[in-house]
């Protein structure tokens, strides 16, 4: 099985999915990890250019201790927009890797930048078996399933503070210490989001994200929570491959 996890800056993916991917990556499956856009305004003294050079070598330390094929950012920051142009190198990727599973982000969230990942994601996977659909660079379409799921949002909840509730939790307890090691290879943006947000602690801020979703789930202390999009036009069928692949360690909330 192969995952393809499609995040918007350095860190995005480790913050919000470290956990599901690490344990996908142990049961086997091969990873693709991609951040759409390269960090370049995630430092209040560097000039763009050195963060984003200084967060590209972050994303790849993450990625080599992850183990993952880590794939080249696309665009700015700010500048993630639902244009043709993403959509196409999006599109291309998805052809490339032919994941059976994408992760990527919240169609809701309280940054536009996620939120145009989450639906560039969609497309470009849409889209990945569209021959008439001329990828950049062209690449041929693909016909394999593609199972998407969304993360939940940074703050768990939507931009009108009404809360996300999962579909599915994953228990990231036995992996909860090398996600925060893979989060760590991020050090310029624990001094950012000091810097702008007040974060008391970066490290501790995921721990705190995991434990309330585990406390969500009603059974795990450490879990990630995940919602399905349908599956129409993505799979022959509506399944759940991260459930199957991760069996006990993956709870679905049975549908009304």
């Amino acid at each position: 099985m192969t995952v393809l996890a499609i995040c918007c800056h350095p860190d995005d993916m480790e913050m919000m999915m470290g956990g599901t991917v690490l344990l996908l990556k142990q049961a086997g499956c091969a990873v693709h990890t991609i951040n759409v856009a390269n960090g370049c305004a995630g430092s209040v003294d560097l000039r763009p250019s050195e963060i984003a050079a200084v967060r590209k070598r972050e994303a790849e330390a993450s990625a080599k201790l992850l183990g993952s094929f880590h794939h080249e950012s696309l665009t700015d920051d700010l500048e993630v927009f639902y244009t043709q142009d993403l959509i196409r190198r999006v599109t291309a990727l998805v052809r490339q890797v032919k994941p059976n599973l994408v992760l990527t982000q919240s169609l809701e969230d309280y940054m536009d930048d996620h939120m145009n990942t989450a639906k560039i994601a969609v497309t470009a996977t849409f889209s990945r078996n569209i021959p008439s659909f001329r990828s950049i660079p062209d690449e041929p379409a693909v016909f394999e399933d593609a199972m998407l799921y969304h993360a939940t949002p940074h703050i768990l909840m939507d931009m009108m503070r009404r809360p996300i509730v999962p579909e599915i939790y994953v228990d990231v307890t036995a992996v909860i210490d090398r996600k925060e090691k893979l989060l760590a290879c991020h050090a310029s943006q624990k001094k950012w989001l000091d810097a702008t947000q007040g974060y008391d602690s970066y490290l501790k801020t995921m721990r705190d994200l995991s434990e309330k979703v585990g406390g969500m789930s009603k059974r795990f202390r450490f879990a990630e929570g995940w919602r399905r999009h349908s599956h129409v036009g993505f799979t022959r069928e509506d399944c759940n491959p991260l459930g199957d692949i991760l069996k006990e360690l993956c709870h679905t909330i049975p549908s009304l």
